[in-house]
């Protein structure tokens, strides 16, 4: 059974879209989206520097259109499951048909600006947390006022919180934890400090009609499958201020009896952490069209079962 999984915000490297837009009809269909939601995705994924793809008004839309091009790329597929890993699940939810392309990008380039917004309120940010253990490392971080926003999995936990909690956190690690990496986002993602973001998700998202899901959608609340569009559309909006739970999403995978897995542009984050996870379950990451192939010989391999 294959999974269809899209990476959440960080993943975006410089230029990283222009190898995708050599594509038959990508590019159009990249300006087309860009003339939808405002904003020069072109532009962005391709002469961008690093500093300008941090901008979480411009991220977030960006690794959705980079997901929703990619799978477009990989062709016509059905998987047995979708998720995605925080702004991820908006490209997850259109896999699903839950909301067509341009609803997604638009109601994402309004989460990217509110919680640009949000972020903008006090100086946060996010670290992750190599190795420990999480009974260890959870309450450590409460302990100091942190939150874990991101409990992937195979060991890794990202924390949230003002810059001087996070400063506290690479001086008193818990024990376990062998690195804190500070991350290229822009604010305390998954916390309290994004709560102004889910009052202006949740007037936008009253203007959209979801449709249920047309594949099992794997939830980042709690890992469970969701069955409604509405309920999709909500969760979507209420995540933004709650902890992203990749490590119940994989547990999902395997008890759906999941045997491969295909991580959308910029795929790597995701299907790293599913080989430690998730031993045994083949993966593949769109990181340039060279990689399609693999992935369609994947796709072919573990959807006729």
């Amino acid at each position: 059974m294959l999974v269809l999984v899209a990476p959440g915000q960080g993943a975006q490297t410089p230029g990283f879209l222009t190898p995708w837009l050599e594509l038959p009809g990508a590019a159009d269909r990249l300006a087309a989206w860009s003339d939808a939601i405002g904003l020069d995705l072109v532009h962005y994924g391709t002469k961008a520097d690093a500093d300008e793809i941090r901008d979480t008004a411009v991220a977030q839309p960006l690794l959705v259109a980079a997901g929703l091009l990619s799978a477009a790329a990989l062709g016509d597929v059905t998987p047995g499951a979708v998720a995605g890993h925080s702004v991820g699940e908006f490209t997850a939810a259109a896999f699903a048909g839950v909301l067509d392309a341009t609803a997604a990008l638009k109601l994402v380039r309004t989460r990217g600006l509110a919680m640009a917004e949000a972020a903008a309120i006090a100086p946060t940010g996010m670290s992750a947390l190599l190795g420990g253990d999480p009974e260890v490392t959870v309450p450590h971080l409460e302990k100091l006022g942190l939150t874990p926003a991101n409990v992937n999995g195979a060991g890794q936990i990202v924390a949230a919180g003002t810059l001087e909690q996070l400063a506290a956190l690479e001086a008193d690690k818990p024990e376990g934890v062998r690195r804190v990496v500070a991350l290229k986002v822009a604010g305390a993602f998954h916390t309290h400090h994004m709560a102004p973001a889910v009052a202006t998700l949740e007037q936008a998202a009253k203007e959209l009609a979801p449709a249920d899901p047309t594949v099992p959608y794997v939830s980042n609340k709690d890992g469970r499958t969701v069955d409604t569009g509405a309920e999709v559309l909500a969760r979507l909006v209420g995540q933004v201020a709650n902890p992203v739970r990749w490590d119940l999403c994989m547990e999902t995978f395997q008890a759906l009896g999941a045997t491969a897995l295909v991580e959308v542009c910029p795929g790597g984050t995701l299907t790293g952490i599913a080989k430690r996870a998730l031993p045994g379950v083949a993966t593949v990451a769109l990181k340039t069209p060279d990689d399609l192939d693999a992935a369609r010989t994947l796709v072919a391999e573990h959807t006729a079962v």
